[in-house]
């Protein structure tokens, strides 16, 4: 029968726990025990239970390994501070140069400190330069190109809507033209010439006045008496709407 793989995870019942806990602890010490007799190898365990009981397993004395131990981490310690504060020196020491050398190049891109270079190093300054000064002009081209072609998009926008304006602006005169022709009309007085024209107030006169009624007539006794004065009528204007 084939045995399944052990799934390695925390046994939650105690008892089982605790005899797995023995029987792995004893396979443990045997492997030490072998490997300290076939390779001649000084090897100390220690362990500890959930419970804090302490196993320990060592073929020579536990202490001798234990000081061992401790004398070579100590050496490493100090061994690590030491290579780390090497490292960070030359560390710094190359970033001083690069700093150096990149002030060194600012100012030869300006035209200072030329007189140590070569022709061939006066040259390879010279191409920088015109590659700088070439790629400098391209970005702004593109720049100045990028700007018209923004204007250009606004300024057929701006004339899109003029246009558009001019139309409505043309609608709305014709409008009121029509509705002016619509409004003309006159107003006659009892079969009188008199006419009167509401155009200013874009408003229809009435075309015939009526008479429909007369407030008062003079006396003929009071006609000799007193002046003769106005007779008030009152009218009804029939309005006629032109289309």
């Amino acid at each position: 029968m084939v045995r399944g793989k052990t799934v390695i995870r925390r046994i939650e019942d105690t008892t089982s726990r605790q005899v797995t806990f023995s029987k792995r602890k004893s396979g443990l010490f045997k492997k030490a025990k072998e490997l300290g007799i076939l390779c001649d190898a000084q090897v100390g365990v220690v362990l500890f239970s959930n419970t804090g009981r302490l196993y320990e397993y060592s073929n020579s004395r536990m202490k001798s390994i234990v000081e061992s131990y401790q004398e070579v981490m100590e050496g490493q310690q100090f061994m690590s501070a030491s290579a780390e504060a090497k490292f960070w020196k030359a560390e710094g020491a190359r970033l001083e140069q690069q700093l150096h050398n990149l002030q060194e190049n600012h100012r030869q891109l300006l035209g200072q400190h030329l007189s140590g270079l070569g022709l061939e190093d006066l040259k390879s300054l010279e191409n920088q330069l015109e590659m700088s000064l070439h790629n400098i002009r391209l970005t702004k081209e593109q720049l100045m190109i990028d700007e018209i072609e923004e204007f250009n998009k606004k300024g057929s926008l701006v004339h899109q809507e003029n246009i558009e304006l001019h139309k409505k602006l043309n609608m709305i005169r014709q409008e009121n033209v029509d509705l002016q022709n619509k409004l003309n009309v006159r107003v006659e007085v009892n079969g009188g010439n008199t006419s009167y024209s509401f155009d200013q107030y874009n408003i229809a006169a009435p075309e015939d006045v009526i008479p429909v009624q007369e407030l008062s007539q003079p006396h003929p006794a009071e006609r000799d008496e007193q002046p003769e004065s106005p007779t008030l009528r009152t009218y009804c204007l029939r309005v006629v709407w032109r289309r």
